[in-house]
């Protein structure tokens, strides 16, 4: 099996730069396809410019970043996404005015209105995320937290995507909207997609995590099996300053 078709995604010696700031200082990543890999790292440790580099909200200032066998580095967000790549921010990117239908059907790129939504794929994100179905012709804005991260992650899957990347899913939410996280992850990661997440939640981590990349000082310090990352107490005790 070739590199690239190992990697999915492969960041190189990613540098960037926001206005005066020096962010990322040589990020090296794989993502490797069909797997899920968790960013762990301190607050600032640059996770979240690595996720928004890798879109093209924000441009390498040096290295590259590949997606399959396609540079992405200097391509353009839309570009990007349309290769197959689907991004849920921090801030879940969710319309608050808009119906949850109306806000899936915006999603929904190739259909002008719902009956032209795919209903099997629908059907499909319902059962891994009943509350969108249920508040269907609700307003996004009166969903709880949970509800409304629920709903952005559905926008994100309600085409088929490749590549799903994540920040922080479970911030804030409670265990019992985590779990239900938790299993739609899996879900999803069974049905063939390559997931990349940025988590603070150690748990929700080490029970949805295959690889593992710890980021600190804008570089990947540390990358492997999120297995042997969770058996090594002292490697989480110096990396992220606590144990599993």
């Amino acid at each position: 099996m070739s590199r690239m078709t190992t990697n999915l995604l492969e960041m190189k010696g990613v540098h960037t730069h926001i206005g005066a700031y020096h962010i990322l200082h040589g990020v090296d990543l794989a993502v490797p396809r069909g797997q899920l890999t968790m960013l762990l790292g301190r607050n600032g440790a640059g996770k979240t410019t690595t996720l928004r580099t890798l879109m093209g909200l924000w441009h390498a200032s040096q290295g590259s970043v590949r997606f399959g066998d396609t540079d992405i580095t200097a391509m353009r967000t839309p570009q990007i996404a349309e290769l197959g790549i689907a991004y849920v921010p921090e801030n879940m990117g969710i319309f608050s005015d808009l119906t949850v239908k109306e806000n899936m059907l915006l999603a929904a790129r190739k259909a002008k209105n719902a009956e032209q939504m795919d209903d099997a794929r629908l059907k499909w994100i319902f059962q891994l995320f009943p509350a969108v179905e249920k508040f269907w012709n609700h307003p996004a804005g009166k969903l709880s937290g949970g509800q409304k991260q629920m709903l952005a992650v559905s926008r994100a899957i309600v085409e088929p995507r490749e590549l799903l990347v994540v920040d922080e899913p479970s911030k804030g939410l409670a265990p019992a909207i985590i779990n239900n996280m938790i299993d739609a992850f899996g879900e999803l990661k069974r049905s063939g997609v390559t997931i990349l997440l940025v988590e603070q939640n150690i748990s929700f981590a080490q029970r949805l995590g295959d690889q593992v990349a710890v980021m600190d000082n804008g570089r990947v310090v540390h990358s492997g099996s999120m297995a042997a990352f969770s058996a090594d107490e002292q490697l989480q005790q110096s990396l992220l300053g606590l144990a599993l």
